[in-house]
């Protein structure tokens, strides 16, 4: 358990309810002790703290506590202390709905957070949109999120997969070959992200020579890489994500895959880089948040907090992920003086991250028209050896704005319907 912190405004610790699976990673300590005559401002977060997706979670749950923590010791939200009740959705979509309808009827929290999983995601969005609370999706990417399936109250942070998908496709077109194969999910994430990808690669002038849809939880990856390997393709696309992606690198490594084919993706995470043995690292790939920016302002401050609460790991996209969901909440109540939802999504449109918060060279702002966060792309190569520090695992070659490789609004599907 970590010490509790003392908040110079409240004089009290601060409470961070969550999962068992969280306490062995130190970010279910003590965190929100209410003092009396104060009343706390609740946010509910959702995320898989178990199963395939428990790394990236759990480093989203350390970034919103921290966000928490921060604000407490700044005053709170309109001079109220955050309270921050972590639920786990177990990577589970029935789960997620019911654990999303707890904290909104029972526990009554003013703001939700999550999931990971993008299916989870748009679940749970039926389930705010209903009860009229803004939400902020953390980490799930699927399109229809801000698209299709766009709800007045859903702001993402994450990107799309079509952006994605924008920010790397003409790169590994030119590099690698136009001959491709791919190694999908077999969910809403997978789905879209794939279509991104091989719509960009056929306008481009590629063929797909595959796509293998893999179940989440896949350990044995054997199968889908002999049929890859036999279609013969420049560029094997590499795309589920956590334990999924670490099982499925090491065995590309193990049979010497990469040494016949170019081995890429759309999207990495630092948390399944360390997960693997240094041979699977390889390819080029895009991140959407990166912890070495040099000269770029209060990167390194963030960077030594974040270690100072996670055992001296740094952060990690999903830690920002986390992060950022917290404090947008916090920045735009203060600012309208409310926490009406309706107002607050309203004063979300075109609303800009502070230097402090956006933590990146580009402008980061949530668009009016879908809700979405344009956030950037960090696009290079994976290492398989440190650039030095030992967690320096992706040489970033360009980080491109979100705006650059977002579609525009209109192209979106997303028609915002509001309460009237």
């Amino acid at each position: 358990m970590s010490k509790s912190t003392s908040l110079s405004k409240f004089n009290r610790r601060t409470v961070i309810k969550g999962a068992g699976a969280i306490g062995a990673m130190q970010v279910t300590s003590p965190f929100i002790i209410k003092a009396l005559g104060d009343t706390p401002i609740k946010m509910g977060m959702v995320d898989p703290l178990t199963g395939v997706y428990a790394a990236v979670a759990q480093n989203e749950v350390i970034g919103a506590k921290f966000a928490v923590e921060q604000i407490n010791a700044k005053g709170g939200v309109l001079g109220r202390p955050l309270e921050l009740l972590v639920e786990d959705s177990a990577n589970d979509v029935g789960t997620g709905v019911q654990k999303t309808r707890k904290l909104i009827e029972r526990d009554e929290v003013s703001f939700i957070i999550g999931d990971v999983n993008s299916g989870i995601a748009q679940a749970m969005a039926q389930v705010t949109a209903e009860k009229k609370v803004l939400h902020v999706v953390s980490g799930g990417h699927t399109d229809g999120i801000t698209g299709k399936d766009c709800k007045w109250n859903v702001f993402r942070v994450c990107n799309t997969t079509r952006m994605e998908a924008n920010a790397v496709t003409e790169i590994l077109f030119n590099k690698y070959g136009k001959k491709w194969h791919f190694i999908t999910p077999d969910y809403a994430f997978g789905h879209t992200l794939q279509q991104a990808g091989v719509t960009n690669l056929q306008k481009l002038g590629g063929t797909m020579t595959g796509n293998e849809l893999t179940p989440l939880g896949t350990t044995d990856f054997s199968a889908y890489l002999i049929k890859a390997r036999a279609a013969n393709p420049d560029v094997l696309l590499v795309l589920p994500q956590g334990s999924d992606m670490v099982n499925c690198l090491k065995q590309i490594a193990q049979f010497g895959i990469d040494k016949q084919i170019h081995v890429a993706g759309l999207q990495q995470e630092l948390e399944s880089l360390e997960a693997m043995p240094p041979e699977a690292r390889v390819g080029i790939w895009m991140f959407e948040w990166y912890w070495k920016q040099p000269g770029v302002a209060g990167v390194d401050n963030f960077v030594a907090d974040i270690r100072k609460r996670s055992n001296g790991k740094v952060p990690t996209a999903r830690t920002w992920f986390g992060f950022t969901s917290v404090q947008t909440y916090a920045l735009v109540a203060n600012q309208e003086k409310s926490l009406d939802a309706v107002k607050l999504a309203k004063a979300l449109g075109n609303f800009e991250l502070p230097t402090d918060v956006k933590l990146q060279p580009n402008k980061c702002y949530y668009r009016a028209g879908d809700h979405q966060l344009m956030t950037s792309s960090f696009v290079g190569e994976a290492l398989a050896k440190p650039a030095g520090d030992p967690e320096d695992l992706f040489r970033v070659d360009q980080v491109i704005a979100g705006d650059k490789v977002s579609p525009a609004e209109n192209d979106t599907g997303c028609s915002l319907q509001w309460p009237a």
